[in-house]
């Protein structure tokens, strides 16, 4: 009998030990920057195909109501609404992004201007994440990339601010996913940002609002790195790391860079040398960023020629070899063995250690330690 009643306790506490172990669900309600696209779409993808890939699943699952073409009034007025209403619970998370369609004046089922009826229409999804228990945050539209002349446009202005205002003043999370992908984009720069976007000439397509896979992925860093602004406990459930776009500051700092960054290229820079520390053969070194001041590392490429190798000698520094390709014998602390590409080699101070070439292909290493102060 007491068995018996055990039993039935725990099939009676199942549900709820179900319920508080259970993930959260994360909806999103919006549009096509956002919306679920099929393989037959590829390479099109919304921001939200993405979201989940930064969150634990066993803490949160992604809920993507998002829909092409729909506004916060389209939305509702569809019926996807009330859809994303039967499923939502308490303790989900709502993240709401409309505007892009919102803004479209030739179409008065979707068009809502954006002082009064955008904030009334975004106050309904506000509402019902309340009154299911869930927590809204409002998000402002992902930005397009339109440059004019090497500027980037704000072509959301009014609607992105008016979710600025709603969010203040209903007391509601704000994610700024315009300002946070302007400054992106801004960084990134008009010819370099079109490899997000569909820009897709095998499709013949040059389409500045929506993203290919790249772009999708980026949408969806800013989203989490903004929600953990809002909500620093999400921290612990993000399962990849959020430092992505760049700051509002960034072109300004690159200005002001006193030392700026550079690309060299190698075959600028090769140099024939016999094999250092008294090795046999000829080798090429490649010494990127020889000159370059304040720099605390020497980096470089050497190429060890057949019977070609790096003398026997004591470190009195770090060092990493690392093998690009080809194949070697590497001798460190009075033993040898072989090394192939793949391999790293570490050297410590008070260590001795030479590499010699072998095999038909040459051995080509990249080399890395501290620069001597001057």
């Amino acid at each position: 009998m007491i068995r018996l009643l055990a039993s039935l306790l725990l099939l009676v506490a199942l549900p709820a030990l179900a319920q508080t172990t259970a993930p959260r669900q994360v909806f999103i309600a919006g549009d096509s920057t956002a919306s679920q696209y099929g393989p037959e779409r590829a390479p099109r993808e919304g921001w939200g195909q993405q979201l989940q890939g930064f969150l634990d699943d066993k803490a949160y699952v992604v809920r993507n109501h998002a829909q092409s073409g729909r506004s916060s009034r389209s939305f509702v007025a569809e019926g996807w609404f009330d859809g994303m209403a039967k499923e939502m619970r308490r303790g989900d998370v709502l993240l709401i992004q409309f505007g892009h369609n919102d803004e479209k004046i030739e179409d008065p089922t979707r068009y809502n201007e954006p002082q009064r009826a955008f904030p009334e229409w975004l106050m309904r999804y506000v509402a019902l994440a309340r009154d299911k228990g869930a927590t809204p945050i409002l998000v402002t539209p992902v930005a397009r990339r339109k440059f004019d002349r090497g500027q980037l446009l704000d072509t959301h202005g009014l609607y992105a601010q008016a979710v600025r205002d709603l969010a203040q003043r209903e007391h509601v999370g704000l994610i700024d996913l315009t300002a946070l992908s302007m400054a992106w984009l801004r960084a990134a720069g008009d010819e370099a940002s079109k490899a997000y976007f569909m820009h897709v000439p095998a499709q013949d397509q040059q389409d500045d609002t929506h993203f290919q896979q790249r772009g999708a992925v980026m949408a969806a860093c800013l989203v989490v790195g903004g929600w953990k602004q809002v909500d620093p406990s999400l921290g612990v459930h993000v399962k990849r790391d959020t430092d992505c776009g760049a700051p509002a500051t960034a072109l300004a700092d690159r200005k002001a860079q006193l030392r700026p960054s550079l690309v060299v290229h190698e075959r600028d820079i090769a140099i024939a040398q016999p094999g250092p520390h008294g090795g046999a053969g000829t080798t090429t070194a490649y010494p990127f960023f020889k000159d370059v001041p304040a720099l605390d590392v020497e980096f470089r490429k050497r190429v060890l020629r057949h019977g070609a190798g790096i003398g026997l000698h004591q470190h009195h520094k770090d060092e990493i070899y690392y093998v690009l390709s080809g194949r070697g014998i590497y001798e460190l602390d009075g033993k040898a063995q072989e090394v192939r590409a793949g391999d790293a080699m570490l050297t410590r101070p008070g260590s001795t250690h030479a590499i010699r070439q072998d095999g038909t292909d040459d051995l080509v290493l990249l080399i890395t330690y501290a620069r001597k102060a001057p």
